[in-house]
């Protein structure tokens, strides 16, 4: 069996530690590339590009909620992403599948149920918490939401989360290494896209989904 490449991307140094463990028990050998941010999450997805899986926490600095689920999912669309939160009611774990995630593990979960959710996804299959499985998003308005969040580019995800943390163009622009008519761009898309006047009005359609997944 070929070397497993496992990006574990979550900002506690202790969680990472049971994340490995239960990495390490699967069949193989296995390269774990840890992240600490959002920022070293995507710099190891680009620099690993043959990275097998990644075990996204949904609140770590540099990203929020949903928001960079849903840049790493539309920037590295061959990665399976796992999305491993302590936030794990119903509405987490439905909308973290319907934004790209390929599973959920929930962090009360004990090793041997994360290793299985693990080893479903590198299988190929999408692994749900026992109790979630076949529930649909009830609120037609959100369902619609979630759809138009998912045209957006790379970076126009990553700006919006970046509006959603109070950023101004301008320090968006230096956090991304790009013109201050960049992000203007950006925005303007952002806003067609969700089909919005204002970039408060962008932040209380994200402020919908993110509602239930802003703690780790």
């Amino acid at each position: 069996m070929s070397e497993l490449v496992i990006i574990i991307a979550d900002d506690h140094p202790l969680f990472r530690g049971a994340l490995k463990q239960a990495v390490s028990g699967l069949d193989g050998q296995q390269n774990i590339v840890e992240a600490g941010d959002f920022e070293a999450a995507r710099s190891a997805a680009t620099a690993r590009n043959d990275a097998d899986l990644m075990l996204l926490d949904l609140a770590m600095p540099g990203v929020s909620g949903f928001s960079g689920l849903m840049a790493l999912r539309a920037e590295f669309s061959s990665l399976p992403i796992v999305i491993v939160s302590a936030t794990d009611d119903a509405t987490t774990v439905r909308r973290s599948i319907e934004l790209g995630a390929s599973g959920f593990i929930s962090k009360s979960s004990g090793i041997d149920d994360i290793r299985d959710g693990i080893r479903a996804v590198l299988e190929g299959d999408v692994w749900i918490p026992a109790g979630h499985q076949g529930e649909k998003e009830q609120d037609p308005d959100v369902a619609d939401l979630i759809g138009r969040l998912r045209t957006l580019t790379p970076q126009q995800s990553r700006v919006l989360g970046m509006l959603a943390e109070g950023l101004l163009n301008k320090q968006i622009a230096y956090e991304l290494n790009v013109s201050e008519a960049t992000i203007k761009a950006h925005v303007s898309a952002i806003l067609l896209k969700l089909k919005v006047d204002s970039r408060t009005q962008a932040v209380i359609q994200l402020a919908k989904i993110n509602t239930s997944a802003m703690v780790a």
